[in-house]
């Protein structure tokens, strides 16, 4: 275990990560396909997507203000416990043969709840683990573990265990959160937010941790939220970022929510068969490790936030290459750049996030932050196919794509006078927060 030469601490945490998701990439795709298995019924089935995806709806901010309070790592070994006992459960009853709809929905939903208070601390706790000029290497190595475990690996697990052995869908899952959850264990230091001031509770490296005023560590929970959500609001680079993800997510879910059917099927506009769809989508997943790999080069060759917003303008002008030219040869190369600059755009912006925010605000600016970026999410995939039924797929697919322009030049216009300069170290930490 190398920790890819940033510690060892993080290399615990990586290897946390990297089994994590690929517990969730058996147990995303094992879901939905055990659902079919019990019902046709479009509306039940989608209750899996629905109840993997509503916790972080309901939870994101209570979430961010305990991985504020607390522990991280304390936070994301019990949800990998929590998550690991669910799954078990519904494990033993699919072996009994006890296992019905509604007991999946329960696990997926457990899981899902736990994987809100997870994911929230792991973007948290990174920053206490590795210097601030080592984030967005940091951030790299992790994004391409987690590529890797959701899309390369945990959907071809779960399509074996899911015709050999359906109990083994919960089973090895869960055994893969609980080995997670004790890994973490390895990790040296304390990471506490209030206790914590240096990467790994190690002697300081790259200077003290940034504080902000008035935080009072028995305040009230609802208190402490709102003065994430205030900090986040007034802070010109964050509000902006957010907004931008949020109108970004939001025209992407309504694209690709349709895209489907316009590239698949002899009556499609690309007439990919089945089976090339999938291949799209694996083309798409190398793309994004490759991004994940590829982002601190990028961002050290041309500055963070120029790196950022180019990232964000290709992805986005890619989106029209499957409608000017819907052929085959030309979306296969087009699905592995999406993946490499949407990869490579997420970890600068997660790097961007972590050295702006104060350490002891990490959990809840970060969660209010994905709360606006994630929440147009179903609003868009429900609006795409409003829309697509009454205007036509074209409709969907060229407006969201000017969505999409919208957002980035939103972006750019709010970050101009910082496009040019890097970020790569608390130095300049000082000037950026002054957005305040």
């Amino acid at each position: 275990m190398t920790g890819h030469g940033l510690g060892r601490s993080f290399a615990f945490l990586w290897s946390s990560t990297a089994l994590s998701n690929l517990a969730d990439g058996v147990l995303k795709i094992g879901a939905p396909l055990l659902a079919v298995s019990m019902t046709r019924s479009p509306t039940l089935v989608s209750l899996v997507g629905a109840a993997a995806t509503l916790p972080w709806l309901l939870l994101a901010l209570p979430a961010g203000a305990v991985a504020d309070r607390a522990d991280r790592r304390r936070i994301m070994a019990t949800a990998g416990a929590v998550r690991a006992v669910a799954l078990a459960v519904a494990a033993l009853l699919a072996a009994s043969g006890a296992l019905d709809l509604w007991v999946l929905l329960a696990a997926v939903l457990a899981a899902g709840v736990a994987e809100v208070f997870a994911d929230t601390s792991a973007q948290s706790i990174l920053p206490m683990t590795v210097p601030a000029s080592q984030l967005t290497r940091a951030n790299g190595r992790v994004s391409s573990a987690q590529q890797i475990g959701n899309e390369f690996a945990g959907a071809p697990v779960a399509g074996l265990l899911v015709g050999l052995l359906p109990a083994a869908v919960f089973g090895a899952p869960a055994l893969l959160y609980a080995a997670a959850a004790a890994l973490l264990l390895g990790m040296r230091g304390t990471y506490h937010p209030a206790r914590n001031t240096t990467p790994g509770g190690d002697p300081a490296t790259d200077g003290p941790a940034r504080r902000s005023p008035g935080r009072s560590a028995s305040g009230p929970l609802l208190r402490e939220i709102g003065e994430a959500l205030r900090f986040l609001l007034a802070h010109r680079v964050l509000r902006s970022l957010a907004i931008t993800a949020g109108l970004l997510n939001l025209a992407n879910s309504a694209y690709f929510a349709v895209f489907v059917l316009w590239a698949v099927g002899d009556g499609s506009a690309i007439g990919l068969p089945p089976e090339g769809y999938g291949l799209m989508m694996t083309a798409f997943a190398a793309g994004a490790v490759l991004g994940s790999l590829l982002a601190e080069r990028i961002a050290g060759a041309f500055g963070e936030f120029r790196a950022l917003t180019a990232c964000w303008l290709v992805s986005s002008v890619l989106l029209l290459v499957p409608v000017v030219a819907p052929f085959p040869w030309a979306l296969y190369p087009t699905a592995v750049l999406w993946g490499v600059s949407g990869a490579a755009a997420n970890v600068l912006v997660i790097s961007t996030r972590q050295r702006l925010i104060p350490p002891e605000l990490l959990g809840r600016v970060n969660s209010a932050y994905r709360l606006i970026g994630m929440g147009g999410m179903p609003l868009g995939a429900a609006l795409g196919g409003v829309v697509a039924e009454f205007a036509g797929l074209p409709a969907v697919l060229l407006g969201s794509i000017g969505v999409c322009l919208l957002g980035v030049g939103l972006v750019r216009h709010a970050l101009r006078d910082r496009i040019s300069r890097p970020l790569t170290s608390d130095a300049a930490l000082p000037d950026i927060t002054r957005s305040l």
